[in-house]
């Protein structure tokens, strides 16, 4: 649970459900998140198995994809329960 407490990761594998993602779009999906806690959660996530980063082009500029692993993709209805859950919880209020 402590893993996804950490305020980027949920909204990163909700972002990785569109399919495999440069770096430079995830930044802009996600407003507000620095390069630097942009890179240090995908390589935390990479280390959980939720991710992988495949390099698509090594010679620079280098060109690097973030997708979801298997692992990650099993999070997809769950997490669809959640914003379900929000949705209507706050609608209701």
């Amino acid at each position: 649970m402590e893993r996804f407490a950490a305020k980027w990761r949920l909204l990163l594998i909700y972002a990785l459900l569109a399919g495999p993602q440069r770096h430079a779009q995830l930044r802009r999906r996600l407003p507000g998140i620095s390069q630097k806690v942009l890179t240090e959660t995908l390589r935390a996530m990479e280390a959980d198995g939720l991710v992988r980063r495949h390099v698509v082009k090594a010679s620079a500029p280098q060109h690097v994809e973030y997708e979801l692993t298997d692992l990650g993709h099993t999070l997809e209805t769950p997490l669809a329960a959640i914003c379900e859950w929000a949705a209507t919880s706050h609608s209701s209020r």
